[in-house]
């Protein structure tokens, strides 16, 4: 066999799957936005960053569509109503929700999506997406070591980090509740790990839309 034919054999043998949305939690501090900025890099277009709608006003550096879908309050209040979100929020007076029928299309296309949300919203989308739902907390090594990243960034002051600290362990304390839980202690090992549990979701058989047909081709 040589080495041009294996990418299109197994181009030829993908089986269509329906996608998934990939939540990742943890306290502020953990590492979570860096693991998903390195699964987001090494995954390419079959994993996407959801795009949240919100009223927060639009920052210099942003584009809307991209970054996010800016909308004002009685446009948001509108849908709500019409359930137009999978899971919505008040943060620090802004609100934010997860628009249901872009996620739905992108899943039954296969698309897969990674969320950065808290406990709470892992919860709300769980209840609305069921089994299309795969949730990871990040655990840091020690409160310690917590500690010491968040006082490392050198930007906050002595209140807000007990107060960042004070949210962390109210934030951990949910850790039960979540599918995978890693600890963040080496974040190249941390990625690998968040890594397989993705590798190893796609390939549940419940999500191989494509399995049933493919089956029977081999039976007939």
């Amino acid at each position: 066999m040589t080495d041009s034919f294996v990418p299109a054999e197994r181009a030829r043998l993908a089986l269509p799957r329906r996608g998934l949305m990939l939540i990742m939690s943890s306290p502020s501090g953990a590492g979570k936005t860096t693991i998903s900025r390195k699964l987001l890099e090494a995954e390419g277009a079959s994993l996407a960053m959801s795009v949240s709608v919100t009223t927060r006003p639009i920052r210099p550096t942003e584009v809307d569509g991209r970054d996010y879908h800016f909308t004002d309050v009685p446009a948001f209040r509108r849908m709500v109503d019409e359930g137009a979100f999978l899971e919505w929020a008040e943060v620090f007076g802004n609100l934010y929700g997860t628009p249901r029928a872009q996620v739905s299309a992108g899943l039954a296309a296969g698309q897969d999506y990674l969320f950065d949300v808290d406990w709470q919203g892992a919860q709300q989308l769980a209840q609305a997406a069921g089994s299309d739902v795969v949730t990871v907390f990040l655990l840091p090594p020690s409160v310690a070591e917590l500690e010491s990243r968040l006082r490392g960034r050198g930007t906050d002051s002595e209140e807000v980090v007990r107060g960042r600290m004070d949210r962390a362990r109210a934030e951990m304390s949910h850790w039960s509740e979540y599918d995978y839980v890693v600890v963040n202690d080496v974040i190249e090992d941390c990625f690998a790990k968040v890594q397989t549990i993705l590798a190893a979701e796609r390939l549940k058989r419940t999500r191989q839309t494509g399995l049933v047909d493919f089956t029977r081709g081999l039976m007939a």
